[in-house]
């Protein structure tokens, strides 16, 4: 398994310095902003060059989601999502996250009367990743369905609910991608989880329970990853987490060091 990382504040601006830092600090991947990737493909392309560090994934840069309540932004979503994969496909990307929506709506904060039936959710959905499907399948590269928890999603919320997605659409290019933030709230355990989806699992974010750098919570990386590695998964495992601490930079290091020794 790998490692990768979204950006951080603390990661140098220049991209060529931003690709070098993410070598440096030991990580093997970068997961980057959809529309970052767009907009300066080239620069990337030539840090990839020097470094050698890969784009193996985007997440966001898209301004519609896949089951966003207003239609046209929605389909526009689409679009972008389009542009950002054959971006990918440029680099030489794996695909990239998707979730149906983040903080759109929640039955569990007021008003909890979603606009639209659960049965309207759905089709916004489905239509979203069969287009998306062949689209991935164009351009070689995989959509990650992730599952959020119920405080920032309504729709798809365990590793079960996205499962539902990609079996009864017969998606080929849809896979699951597991964040043990989310996971921790909704799964009953997050190894079962894992084990129970592992043919489709194609993705992990990790942060520790509280959504901060691994090592500073209570989730037992460990154990997870052992369940990982039994099942044969040998992607990238990307941090995706806020970082608190007066040295943000020592503190991402130390999280690094963390998710190493739990690896061994």
């Amino acid at each position: 398994m790998k490692l990768g990382t979204q950006n951080q504040a603390f990661f140098p601006e220049n991209i060529k310095e931003k690709f070098q830092y993410i070598k440096e600090v030991g990580f093997d991947g970068f997961e980057i902003d959809g529309k970052f990737l767009v907009d300066h493909l080239d620069e990337i392309k030539e840090a990839i060059a020097e470094t050698g560090i890969p784009v193996y994934t985007a997440c966001g840069g898209y301004t519609g989601w896949i089951g966003d309540f207003i239609e046209e932004r929605r389909l526009n979503g689409l679009v972008e999502i389009k542009q950002i994969l054959e971006a990918l496909q440029e680099v030489g990307g794996k695909g990239i996250v998707v979730p149906a929506a983040w903080g759109m709506f929640t039955y569990r904060l007021p008003p909890m009367a979603s606009p639209r039936s659960l049965t309207g959710d759905r089709k916004a959905i489905t239509e979203s990743l069969v287009y998306l499907d062949k689209v991935a399948e164009e351009t070689g590269t995989t959509i990650f369905l992730e599952p959020l928890n119920r405080y920032q999603d309504h729709m798809i919320n365990t590793l079960a609910d996205a499962r539902s997605y990609i079996e009864e659409n017969g998606l080929k290019n849809v896979k699951i991608i597991a964040d043990f933030y989310h996971m921790n709230i909704e799964e009953d355990d997050i190894s079962e989880a894992l084990h129970k989806n592992r043919d489709l699992v194609g993705h992990i974010h990790l942060a520790d329970n509280h959504r901060y750098q691994p090592g500073s919570g209570s989730l037992d990386f460990k154990k997870h990853f052992n369940t990982l590695k039994e099942d044969g998964y040998d992607g990238f495992l990307t941090i995706e987490c806020r970082v608190r601490g007066n040295d943000p930079d020592a503190e991402y290091r130390q999280a690094v060091k963390h998710l190493r020794e739990s690896l061994s």
